[in-house]
């Protein structure tokens, strides 16, 4: 457990996702790393649909079909043989994300009389204050250089540059990247892209590519931007306060650093759990903006430039839509915050796992 000052001067305690490498547990756990929301509608669905849900939640919800490889579906099957052992599900998100799903996660007989532990979020939370001289989010800075990608950022003005970063199963066509370089450079918006592995080939098809921006590109967006071609600290990046908004795929791990560092996200899903979250993300936690006014009928679809700097100018620039996004944003990541210390409700569920495997 570690404690630190968060930038609302709460002394934050982080769970370890490791608590002991030599502890025994007496029972087998799930442990699911993506959300409540998703994790429940996959049953809900899979069961019959056994009883029922608001209708708000059904409506405009991806379908699930394309979503995944046949190995992953493989797996998942492969797993049901030791679902009876189980007996308990952790999951990496807090009741207050997610409180509202993980109660329908609790009723029978989705539940199937396991208990449910809300634990996340799985990531470090460690803040420097605001009125310390370093701008950022640091993880064991003091034994580690800087990185230059956070001496980049710590150039820039609060919560004036946007990260974009499609995780590691993620890939755009050549057509779309295209569009992206010109929908960043119209926008004016300073950023960091994070234009890794992920991005060169197709994790379905298994087709490896050579990136080519548009010649020139980055020259003239040298004063603006950054092209990440290697790794990149994304929690660090997030955690900084000249980050104002995030373009992610929308992989829950992203999701909840974002969340809790209280950056709003541009939500580009592409494939898995991905769609599912970023209707959590934008419909029902309302702090982002969906690249998509309906994915599965433009998810094969290129999004154009036109559109791109509508969405990235206005979640950025002051609006009335972006100005409410940002501060629902900014709001809950202090909830998450607050959740984890002494007292706080994920704090709770914490000490009550702890106490369940030790009993």
């Amino acid at each position: 457990m570690t404690f630190t000052e968060d930038d609302s001067g709460l002394n934050t305690s982080i769970p370890s996702a490791n608590l002991s490498k030599n502890m025994e547990l007496k029972e087998d756990l799930y442990p699911a790393v993506v959300s409540a929301f998703t994790i429940f509608l996959f049953l809900w669905e899979s069961m019959g649909k056994p009883f029922p849900i608001e209708a708000e939640i059904l409506d405009n919800l991806p379908s699930l079909e394309g979503c995944f490889t046949s190995e992953f579906m493989d797996f998942m099957a492969s797993q049901r043989k030791y679902s009876k052992s189980d007996s308990g599900f952790i999951y990496n998100t807090s009741r207050v994300i997610e409180g509202k799903f993980m109660n329908l996660l609790e009723k029978e007989p989705i539940k199937r009389n396991k208990t449910q532990w809300a634990i996340g979020p799985f990531n470090p939370m460690k803040i420097i204050n605001k009125t310390s001289t370093n701008n950022y989010l640091s993880i064991d800075h003091h034994h580690h250089r800087r990185h230059k990608y956070l001496l980049w950022l710590d150039k820039q003005s609060p919560k004036t540059a946007l990260f974009i970063s499609f995780g590691t199963t993620t890939s755009l066509k050549d057509e779309q990247i295209e569009e992206l370089c010109i929908g960043l450079e119209k926008s004016g918006i300073k950023f960091i892209w994070a234009l890794r592995d992920a991005d060169k080939g197709d994790i379905f098809s298994g087709e490896m590519r050579k990136i080519e921006l548009p010649k020139g590109y980055e020259e003239r967006i040298k004063n603006k931007g950054i092209i990440v071609r290697d790794w990149a600290p994304q929690l660090e990046i997030l955690g900084h306060l000249s980050i104002g908004a995030f373009i992610s795929h929308c992989g829950w791990n992203s999701c909840m650093e974002s969340l809790s560092m209280g950056v709003p996200i541009i939500a580009w899903p592409m494939h898995s759990d991905q769609p599912r979250n970023s209707i959590l993300i934008t419909k029902f936690l309302k702090v982002g903006i969906n690249i998509f006014n309906n994915w599965e009928r433009s998810r094969n679809e290129v999004v154009k430039s036109n559109i791109i700097e509508h969405v990235i100018v206005t979640i950025m620039l002051n609006n009335i839509e972006g100005n409410e996004i940002r501060r629902r944003a900014a709001e809950l990541g202090v909830a998450i915050r607050r959740s984890v210390v002494e007292g706080g409700v994920t704090r709770k569920e914490l000490d009550s796992f702890i106490a369940h495997i030790t009993r």
